[in-house]
């Protein structure tokens, strides 16, 4: 906000007759422990009382709510050797949203704090959950109900209904989200008027009507921003685009931030990353052509993947592509939420249903549960390696390798090529054989040992099994993978 806007907010806020259970004032005394505790406090507050926001101000008196000044500057406070804010975010679970801000009314210094509620578990700070009870700062634990109802309410809560931008004017909204791309991607010619378009935008949960204005909710900054920096709660989930000079990160050639939403900026973005990927050429009867050395297809899919399944909970990280001379990895904040050995047969799950939705309908990712299926299918056509799929607690990451002769590849690469096959056989009705398992792997005909080993060893790993061998040679075996 503004300094405008935040100065009307602090006059707002002081006007209140008392303290709110979202609104706590202080003026000069408070311990790092304490404003840990007061935000825990007041973002749980603000769920359980269905509040966009919750504020903690410093330079206001408590009990007459005058302006005074405060003689704290939380920017600069440090815990030890620690900066006060850092602090704090590396202490509360989960990592919540919130914003420091100074300004100052008639010379007096104020700092406020605005906290985003609780959205998918009550915030604790150093494994403590407080509560606002009147104007009493209380341990939740001592309150069964109300903790009861707080995970009750972030049960509903979805990233995509969060408030981005709150009590925006019309024109402010028009200024902010790209509504041209919007109409676009869907197909749909531009409404002749503000209103027309307004109303359009709020039918898709852009935005939202309120009695100051409109308030742009997190998919529609996320997804249609003109500038992804003007939105400070997603600001940080801008992707990041990084190219290697090498094998290895210790020499960059260019990095690229992307500004735009996600759905307004996407074409852009893979059309940025495809035309920096390694090449080759062929020579053809009359042309040469140029050939990627990566599937588009796989690169497109894999990128809107990231952007759509990421856990927007995760604060501080974003979607990153990094491009090295021999691989691709493009990485996301957020545990899976399938077992990535699953990916190819299993119907994608989203922590962001709405947005992977309305991302579908705009024809930016495939339809549910065909989009790793052709990554595999393109990787296999190209006859690279089979990608690697790599998951922890707080990311998931996908290696897609350059070029690489079967006599380069490694058994872990083998074995994965191998399952992956076999699953994707299997998802279109097929079964894997060793000729076309050969096949997949550019083997000659006469050396089927070859093929036997790697189906050996990917039966060894409890990857893939026979499918009715009873009887049958093993020349002409049938195989599933070992979830069929």
């Amino acid at each position: 906000m503004n300094e405008e806007e935040l100065k009307k907010l602090v006059y707002e806020l002081a006007a209140l007759s008392s303290e709110t259970e979202w609104v706590e004032f202080k003026k000069n005394i408070c311990e790092p422990d304490d404003i840990g505790e007061y935000i825990s406090a007041l973002a749980n507050s603000a769920c359980l009382h269905d509040k966009k926001e919750a504020y903690l101000l410093f330079g206001i008196e408590d009990k007459t709510h005058k302006i005074k000044g405060t003689k704290i500057n939380l920017k600069k406070k440090k815990v030890g050797n620690e900066e006060l804010e850092n602090w704090l975010i590396r202490l509360l679970d989960p990592r919540i949203d919130f914003e420091i801000f100074y300004t100052e009314i008639d010379n007096k210094p104020v700092e406020l704090i605005k906290i985003y509620p609780a959205y998918n578990q009550p915030v604790r700070f150093k494994n403590t959950a407080f509560i606002r009870v009147g104007s009493y700062k209380k341990k939740l634990r001592d309150y069964p109900d109300k903790e009861r109802k707080i995970w009750s309410k972030t049960q509903d809560y979805t990233f995509e209904s969060g408030i981005c931008l709150p009590d925006a004017a019309e024109d402010e909204v028009l200024k902010l989200i790209d509504y041209p791309a919007y109409f676009s991607l869907m197909d749909l010619n531009l409404p002749a008027n503000k209103q027309g378009i307004l109303t359009k935008l709020s039918e898709e949960k852009i935005i939202t009507k309120t009695r100051r204005g409109y308030h742009i909710t997190n998919m529609g900054a996320i997804l249609f921003a003109t500038d992804l920096k003007t939105f400070e709660p997603v600001s940080r989930k801008a992707i990041r685009v990084i190219f290697y000079e090498g094998k290895d990160r210790l020499h960059t050639i260019k990095e690229q931030i992307g500004n735009r939403g996600y759905a307004s900026g996407f074409e852009g973005l893979v059309e940025f990353i495809n035309d920096r990927l390694p090449s080759s050429e062929e020579l053809g009867r009359v042309f040469r052509k140029e050939t990627k050395m990566y599937p588009e297809v796989a690169v497109r899919e894999l990128v809107a993947n990231a952007l759509i399944h990421q856990d927007f909970s995760i604060k501080g990280a974003g979607p990153m592509v990094e491009i090295f001379t021999d691989r691709i990895e493009i990485s996301n904040p957020g545990k899976p939420l399938i077992e990535t050995l699953r990916f190819i047969d299993h119907p994608p799950e989203s922590r962001n249903e709405k947005l992977a939705s309305l991302l579908r309908r705009m024809k930016i990712c495939e339809e549910r549960g065909s989009g790793i299926d052709k990554v595999i299918d393109a990787i296999e056509a190209f006859q690279l390696p089979a990608p690697d799929f790599i998951s922890s607690e707080k990311f998931l990451k996908v290696i897609l390798y350059g070029p690489k002769s079967h006599s380069q590849m490694d058994k872990k690469d083998k074995i994965r090529a191998c399952y992956q096959h076999c699953c994707l056989k299997y998802v279109s009705g097929e079964h894997m054989t060793k000729q076309g398992l050969r096949e997949r792997f550019n083997i000659t005909k006469n050396n089927y040992s070859t093929v036997s080993r790697i189906i050996g060893d990917t039966i060894d790993e409890r990857l893939i099994k026979y499918f009715d061998l009873a009887g049958k040679s093993k020349k002409f075996a049938k195989y599933i993978p070992f979830w069929a």
